[in-house]
């Protein structure tokens, strides 16, 4: 059995323990993503011990294709993927953005007006900004810690990337709602970010260390070509 993240299986597992699929005779596999560089000891989402790279993708879809003996699948996915990776970099390269042009990264929130959840330096995002030639205004090693949203104002990012999800555990879930919060709080309506509707809607899975992340590089990079900086 495959999963993507060891909360799944960890020894506290939502599903089950790995010990205890393997007392069934089921093997239990993790994708690298979210084990390589990764503390998943310190509660919540995990802590960065290193920046997360698209290496730990490539590395879990070949390590699947060995496991199921589809290797030639496995390097045609893995060529895509790094050509599509490459191509959205190139494609902000050209853009010739603004010196130390900077970012937040807004999951959700367990309800509006409390501290959000963003994006550390060091996850999927932070990858995605770092790629992009973007200054991530957070600069925690945790996966998605919550920042008061005066301290994220008080950076003032030249954008903001918010979550878009199907779940609806938090109000702030609702990606409209996000938008309503964000131009009616008294503190959030004066980011530049905001002024300037400098926001990107993308999809949380894209968020997470996945596959998916390069699908959020392109969706950012072609964002960021549609923007105006001049203030």
């Amino acid at each position: 059995m495959a999963v993507q993240y060891e909360w799944h299986v960890g020894p506290t597992g939502s599903v089950a323990s790995r010990d205890q699929f393997h007392e069934l005779g089921i093997n239990t596999y993790i994708m690298p993503a979210d084990c390589d560089t990764k503390d998943n000891s310190t509660g919540g989402d995990g802590t960065r011990t290193a920046a997360f790279s698209t290496d730990s993708i490539y590395k879990g879809i070949t390590e699947l294709a060995e496991i199921y003996d589809v290797q030639d699948a496995g390097e045609a996915l893995v060529a895509e993927l790094n050509d599509r990776e490459q191509r959205a970099i190139e494609l902000a390269n050209s853009l010739e953005l603004t010196e130390d042009l900077s970012a937040a990264f807004w999951f959700s929130s367990t309800d509006l007006g409390v501290s959000p959840f963003v994006a550390g330096r060091l996850g999927a995002p932070g990858y995605m900004m770092e790629k992009l030639g973007i200054r991530n205004v957070i600069e925690s090693d945790e996966e998605w810690p919550t920042i008061g949203w005066e301290s994220i104002a008080r950076a003032d990012p030249d954008v903001l990337v918010i979550a878009r999800m199907d779940r609806r555990r938090f109000p702030a879930d609702d990606i409209e709602a996000k938008r309503e919060y964000l131009r009616s709080d008294p503190v959030t309506r004066e980011m530049s970010a905001v002024k300037n509707n400098r926001i990107v809607e993308m999809d949380a899975h894209a968020m997470s260390a996945t596959m998916r992340t390069i699908y959020g590089l392109e969706s950012l990079a072609e964002a960021l070509s549609t923007m105006s900086f001049n203030e």
